[in-house]
């Protein structure tokens, strides 16, 4: 027989056990940084264009080297990397600013995720993405200048002022995100003495996949560049104030473009020029210098950031948690990665899907056969050149390339690797049949499984004449009448 004083002394062990102070898990704060329509023309990704602060992010944390967006276009990029659905999926077909929306204003996203979590959620910049009730942030500054999108670059030494004052007021795990207006147009070469040196046209050769060059667009690229010169310094003052806090231990840092350079080829297309952007992430519990040439999207942001906050991950999400290649583990690479387009403003409609893999990629044109009325917006509005100055500049197969772009073909096959900037269009080769129909069978089934309203051509076509018949000239600016045309039954996430 056990002696009751065993007994007793073996309760009290179990009783103090039970009662003693359990660790509590402090989950990481994130602060997001995105930047505005640039690709990854920094110098950690090979560009000559000096960016040390966000150099130095990559040399500790993890470049990814093919990351790309959804959709080439501001709002659309925003709402993606905020619910983790494609377009097409949450509705923000085209931008906030011209009335377009998402489907449902009750859609999970980062920011309601985040906060039934128990973080403290802040934004810097703008939203950019209807309706703004969807994300309904704890705080933001009181300064318009520091909540719209601020392209006049006013007050940008306050971005890091207004982060330091939330970053260290906040008691719990907090999210940040602050977005820059560098590098939107119009490419201001220098405010407030910022950068101190300029770049000028004569030090640069233009974007390489523009594949044209003139004095215009050199000067064009320089200014650029001088726009990611200044991101650079701000996103700098901002990880000094961060450090500050005392917070940069457990803090995540991801940095972001929203989609490529508003220059020819780039934003408001399908190419990569649009669509890839620099990632960088930095994961302070596991410091090192990664770099993946994994293909990833800004979809997979959401399922990231809920990783970190120790949250499940919903089965409808179609992205995926990077986690795995920031801690250096193994990850399920992507096979094929998928991209669409709409509208921008109502100046710019032309439907298209996009699917690629680690070679060739494949654009579907979704109302073939009309004139790409972006193509003449992006002459005649972005870089301010004529057609007939295009074709001069530009060589047979180059000034062909353009053409395609004014007059797109139903579908447009590239080998990344023979020819990285998307010249040769492979889809009428014989020789590449058998890789156009396994790109096309790839992408129909995408579009089932991701129920895309636009796998019927007639809403494709009927959205694309809605949006041109609505116009650009009518004040206050109409809503386009698509949600009656793209609108599921229910959501994805029901």
């Amino acid at each position: 027989m056990i002696p009751n004083w065993y007994l007793f002394l073996a309760l009290f062990f179990i009783m103090k056990s039970s009662y003693a102070p359990q660790e509590v898990k402090v989950h990481p704060n994130i602060l997001f940084i995105v930047s505005e329509d640039n690709g990854p023309e920094m110098s950690c990704y090979g560009a000559p264009v000096n960016t040390p602060n966000l150099d130095q992010l990559a040399d500790k944390g993890t470049l990814f080297e093919l990351a790309f967006v959804p959709q080439a276009g501001c709002s659309q990029s925003r709402a993606s990397f905020l619910t983790g659905l494609y377009p097409h999926q949450h509705g923000q077909i085209g931008l906030a600013t011209w009335e377009y929306q998402m489907y449902f204003a009750d859609i999970p996203n980062v920011v309601t995720s985040l906060k039934e979590a128990g973080y403290a959620t802040g934004i810097i910049g703008k939203l950019h993405v209807n309706p703004e009730s969807a994300f309904p942030f704890d705080w933001a500054p009181q300064s318009k200048e520091l909540t719209g999108s601020n392209f006049g670059r006013k007050h940008l030494d306050q971005y890091a002022v207004q982060a330091e004052q939330f970053m260290m007021a906040s008691d719990k795990p907090f999210y940040l995100q602050v977005n820059y207006p560098d590098a939107h147009a119009p490419f201001t070469p220098q405010v407030d003495g910022v950068p101190a040196v300029p770049l000028v046209g004569d030090e640069v050769q233009a974007l390489p996949y523009m594949e044209v060059t003139d004095s215009l667009l050199k000067q064009k690229t320089a200014d650029y560049y001088n726009c990611m010169m200044r991101l650079d310094k701000y996103v700098g003052d901002l990880l000094e104030s961060l450090r500050r806090t005392g917070k940069a231990e457990n803090t995540l840092i991801v940095y972001i473009g929203d989609h490529g350079a508003d220059l020819l080829r780039g934003k408001r297309t399908s190419l990569e020029g649009g669509l890839r952007i620099p990632m960088l992430i930095y994961d302070p519990s596991h410091p090192a210098r990664l770099r993946t040439k994994a293909m990833v999207s800004t979809i997979d942001l959401y399922p990231t950031f809920l990783e970190t906050a120790g949250l499940s991950i919903p089965g409808y999400l179609p992205g995926r948690s990077l986690i795995p290649y920031i801690r250096g583990k193994k990850a399920r690479d992507r096979k094929y990665l998928f991209a669409e387009y709409h509208t921008h403003s109502n100046h710019n409609p032309y439907p298209q899907r996009s699917v690629r893999d680690e070679r060739y990629k494949l654009i579907h044109n979704l109302v073939t056969g009309i004139e790409n009325p972006g193509y003449a917006f992006t002459l005649d509005h972005t870089v301010e050149i004529t057609e007939e100055e295009l074709k001069r500049i530009a060589s047979p197969v180059v000034y062909e390339a353009y053409q395609r772009m004014k007059y797109p073909p139903e579908y447009e096959l590239y080998d990344l690797e023979k020819d990285p900037n998307e010249l040769v269009n492979l889809a009428n080769d014989a020789a590449y049949q058998k890789i156009l129909k396994r790109l096309q069978t790839v992408l129909l089934d995408w579009q089932k499984k991701t129920q895309d309203p636009m796998i019927d051509p007639e809403v494709a076509r009927k959205v694309f004449e809605a949006i041109m018949e609505t116009g650009v000239d009518q004040k206050p600016r109409r809503i386009v009448p698509y949600l009656e045309l793209m609108t599921p039954k229910k959501p994805v996430w029901k």
